[in-house]
């Protein structure tokens, strides 16, 4: 018996099926996400709004990024601008105490 008879090559398939299985993978992902600030027609972003920005910073007081917070990329410039005002006047952590 030759050990080398099945390594475990690519299936009938082929490309084809690895992009079919992508595609299941994105379909469970659930449903889109959608920017909160278009949805409640926010024109601007107030950096004095501390409560509003620690929702978009993670726990080590870095900034969310789109594809988890579902902010469109206009809404998203703006609350990068707005952090960091807020983290200048020191009413958000640049980082977190590191305990």
């Amino acid at each position: 018996m030759d050990p080398f008879d099945d390594r475990g090559g690519y299936s009938e398939g082929g490309a084809a099926e690895i992009a079919a299985e992508n595609i299941a993978a994105r379909r469970r992902g659930g449903r889109k996400r959608v920017c909160k600030f278009c949805v409640e027609k926010v024109e601007g972003i107030d950096y004095k709004d501390a409560g509003l920005l620690r929702y978009f910073l993670s726990d080590r007081g870095k900034v969310v990024p789109r594809r988890i917070s579902g902010t469109c990329a206009l809404h998203q410039r703006m609350l990068i601008g707005a952090i960091k005002r807020g983290r200048m006047i020191a009413l958000l952590p640049f980082t977190t105490s590191g305990k």
